[in-house]
């Protein structure tokens, strides 16, 4: 492919795009929406091919999973989809006005980035979910997933490029680079002239492959190693409740529940009912020299090896450690978190205010599960990643976080003395 007339093609696009109206950014969305819709058995054939070939190949069930579409998963993405279209347009808002005493006008208004490329692995949602959020928020988007999942991606872009044919935006603002060959990946990170940012979502590898390699601006994110502390003063029956989703409702994703920390003063009473409830779901307890004096060993409950406090595990497994209390729970996090999602089981409200305070992650919860921390959970429509960074975006990336801001300043043909 010719990767300079590709990206081209694209940042042109993307200036179009950039002026269209929130109606017809909307009507564009919601036609590739329905689109999509239409072409399900399309997708979900391609993506069967897809899932045997890694089964086939070995891939890890984690990986699998996250591979997997079916009818409920696809219906679901294009619901996410709509929603997208139904939020409040970043574009054009005023941020921020003033006239100085000099009679110049001054206003900061949010603008579109430009052009957004997005590496991934085997995650197809991803596919859809950032070409509406990329869309809606005024930029052209150049996506390459992974081989493992090119039959399931090309059939959906096909598809999107089809149903923008009919609109107002420009089928070259959605671009995918269809070939696996990591030179091209080498090649696009150092297109500083036709890409604003890159976002990487997958393992750390990719991660550092892109900050070691990029001339253009990197968000990474989406690996999480989530804690859940169990304070002294917690509702057991309830924390197990939250613990059990956290872990179990989908564990092969980044916002998963991977180290439960407890209070020694109720680990006599907390730790052998949550073995009851993780051993009936499948769950393998990884615990430490403390925990084990509570708990019988067995093939689901077995003695943490060296390293599992630093595992995003991504499957059915669980680190548990008993702590002295909510400074040693702190602590543990501030050492072992990714900095994506950690959170407090509480009664106590100083102790959540402090946990709050002291916790630096993306998403801090009180009382809640981890698995909030995603686009469509927290009302954002979907989300382009979780960036575990502190500049420009942090947390679920979803429409504003896909914008920058430009300032326009009127006068009356004003000079500056």
């Amino acid at each position: 492919m010719d990767l300079t007339n590709t990206l081209q093609a694209t940042r042109l696009a993307a200036r179009t795009l950039a002026i269209l109206s929130t109606a017809e950014k909307n009507a564009a969305i919601n036609t590739v929406a329905r689109r999509l819709e239409q072409a399900q058995d399309e997708v979900l054939q391609a993506n069967a091919l897809d899932v045997a070939a890694a089964v086939d190949a070995g891939m890890a069930p984690a990986m699998v999973d996250r591979l997997t579409l079916d009818e409920k998963r696809w219906q679901a993405i294009i619901s996410d989809l709509r929603h997208v279209a139904d939020l409040p347009d970043p574009v054009g808002v005023v941020l921020a006005k003033n006239q100085l005493p000099n009679g110049l006008d001054v206003q900061r208004i949010r603008v579109p980035l430009g052009v957004i490329a997005v590496i991934y692995e085997a995650r197809p949602n991803v596919t859809v979910d950032v070409f509406g959020l990329a869309i809606k928020s005024g930029n052209g988007i150049i996506l390459r997933g992974g081989k493992e999942t090119l039959r399931t991606n090309l059939a959906i872009i096909r598809n999107i490029r089809e149903g923008l044919k009919t609109t107002a935006v420009p089928p070259e603002s959605v671009t995918f680079i269809d070939d696996p060959d990591r030179d091209i990946v080498l090649a696009m990170l150092k297109r500083y002239d036709l890409i604003d940012l890159v976002i990487p979502r997958g393992g750390a590898g990719l991660h550092q492959f892109c900050r070691e390699n990029s001339q253009i601006p990197v968000i990474t994110g989406g690996i999480g190693i989530c804690h859940l502390f169990v304070d002294e003063s917690a509702d057991i029956e309830q924390s197990l409740n939250v613990i059990h989703n956290a872990k179990t409702q989908r564990p092969s994703v980044c916002n998963a529940l991977d180290t439960v920390l407890v209070h020694e003063s109720i680990a006599g009473k907390f730790l052998p009912e949550l073995s009851v409830r993780m051993t009936q779901a499948g769950v393998t307890l990884h615990i430490d020299e403390k925990a084990a004096a509570y708990l019988t060993l067995s093939p689901l409950v077995q003695k943490a090896a060296e390293g599992d406090f630093d595992r995003e595990w991504l499957s059915l497994d669980l680190g548990v450690r008993i702590v002295a209390g909510l400074d040693e729970a702190i602590a543990h996090i501030q050492s072992h978190s990714t900095g994506h999602s950690d959170g407090i089981l509480t009664e106590n409200h100083a102790n959540a205010a402090i946990f709050c305070q002291k916790v630096d992650s993306a998403a801090v919860y009180v009382n809640a599960s981890t698995r909030f921390t995603d686009g469509s959970a927290l009302g954002l429509g979907a989300e382009m990643a979780i960036s575990t960074q502190k500049l420009h975006a942090r947390g679920p990336m979803a429409l504003e976080e896909l914008t920058t801001y430009k300032w326009v300043i009127e006068g009356q043909y004003t000079v500056r003395g």
